[in-house]
């Protein structure tokens, strides 16, 4: 099993910055592929950013790109998402995920309790 923990969200205007955190500990082998999603009141859950162990090649949302980066310390089994210039519909429910797999997107089988980011305009 891992156990992801999310942390950072909180409120901030519009045009702000937040930095995620996720630190993940138990099986972490198993973490091959770590990402954040998010989910706003009354939509679906979406993909936000995706990151292999090696750092190359992230996937980013076209919602966020240019403005969050996502990032790894695999020394400390953590992954950061660095928000910038945020917006009021970036205002959901943040989750980190992990799974074994090299192929990033689908399924995820790992998931952190998920920490609210709300964006006042």
């Amino acid at each position: 099993q891992v156990q992801l923990v999310e942390s950072g969200g909180g409120l901030v205007q519009a045009g702000g910055s937040l930095r995620l955190s996720c630190a993940a500990s138990g099986r972490t082998f198993s973490t091959t592929c770590m990402g954040w999603f998010r989910q706003a009141p009354g939509k679906e859950r979406e993909s936000v950013a995706t990151s292999r162990w090696s750092g190359d090649s992230p996937y980013y949302a076209d919602s966020v790109k240019g403005r969050f980066t996502i990032s790894r310390d695999n020394a400390k089994n953590t992954v950061y998402l660095q928000m910038n210039s945020l917006k009021p519909e970036d205002t959901a429910v943040y989750y980190c995920a992990a799974k074994a797999n090299w192929i990033c997107g689908g399924i995820y089988d790992y998931w952190g309790q998920g920490t609210q980011v709300t964006v006042s305009s």
